[in-house]
């Protein structure tokens, strides 16, 4: 499939909230939240124009000190990702981002064609490489290899659905003349692949379709989408479209009131979308948004004051 937006086209999302509970992401009033209210917010999400909403992975939380501020909370993805595509219509549904690793490559491919073929192909699969050492551990996989794996999992995905059956040969993953279906409506996955690295950039143009951003600085993004590129260029996929993400900082549309949480970017929504054309002019066309609010309210009227107030300024040429 190519990439989710066509030339000169743009996009904005969010990773939902409350389906993590990791200390330096979430707002107090997550703690208490519930299904009703991952609900919402996706559907205001939808409702405001958004292009995504996105969930993220983790299996197992260790109790180290690296994982001092992750929380046990991580809805699973794919039961979370199938659940919010029954209460939306329209918004795509983003892994943001899976471990492919932690998985064999059919199990992956079998789970997100399901999600996509149920949802009439809205699924996004966000990949990344992993970071949480302990956890690689707990499930019996080596952490040193797993950018390995990545790239052997993103050969076996991609070409998982090009025929009814297919084969596969590699240094971990092999099998012959097996089919799974429902195969995408497409008749393949979109992907966006995860990272700030030289590797993430080459598995971008190798295997994806979209690039998901992790702390890369805005300067980095001429040479960033020139790697894409070249790296595309030799694979022979020269003529693929990407679509790339930036993460704009935390932000609060208004004046911000006291207790807010921490954010760098706040003001009228000419100031906001100001600062997001920026973004746009280095090239980026996807947005990942982050907004903070004391409650389930206050964060909506967030998702609203940016979809009618913010949005159409930074669409503007």
């Amino acid at each position: 499939m190519p990439a989710m937006l066509s030339d000169g086209e743009i996009a904005f999302g969010l990773q939902l909230p409350i389906q993590t509970l990791t200390k330096t992401l979430r707002d107090p009033w997550e703690v208490d939240a519930g299904v009703d209210d991952l609900i919402a917010v996706a559907q205001r999400s939808e409702a405001a124009g958004m292009g995504f909403v996105g969930v993220c992975d983790h299996v197992a939380i260790p109790d180290n000190d690296y994982a001092k501020n992750m929380t046990t909370t991580w809805y699973d993805t794919v039961a979370t990702l199938s659940f919010l595509a029954a209460h939306t219509t329209t918004v795509r549904l983003l892994s943001v981002v899976y471990i492919a690793a932690y998985r064999h490559p059919l199990t992956t491919a079998k789970a997100f064609s399901t999600i996509d073929h149920l949802s009439g192909g809205r699924v996004i699969l966000g990949v990344g490489a992993g970071h949480v050492e302990a956890e690689f551990d707990a499930l019996g996989v080596d952490f040193a290899t797993r950018g390995k794996l990545l790239d052997e999992t993103l050969e076996a995905i991609t070409g998982a659905f090009t025929d009814t059956y297919v084969s596969h040969s590699g240094p971990n993953f092999t099998y012959t003349d097996v089919g799974i279906g429902p195969p995408p409506p497409s008749g393949e996955l979109t992907v966006w692949v995860a990272g700030g690295g030289k590797a993430a950039i080459r598995r971008v143009g190798q295997y994806g379709h979209g690039f998901i951003p992790f702390i890369n600085p805005h300067d980095s993004y001429p040479d960033l989408i020139a790697g894409i590129h070249a790296a595309a260029e030799k694979a022979g996929r020269g003529d693929q479209r990407f679509d790339i993400g930036i993460m704009p900082p935390w932000m609060y549309i208004g004046d911000p009131p006291d207790g807010i949480g921490p954010h760098q970017l706040s003001g009228s929504p000419d100031q906001i979308a100001e600062e997001l054309r920026r973004e746009r002019d280095l090239g980026a066309n996807v947005f990942h948004l982050k907004f903070r609010g004391r409650d389930r309210n206050e964060y909506l009227d967030q998702i609203d004051a940016f979809g009618r107030d913010v949005a159409p300024l930074v669409r503007e040429s």
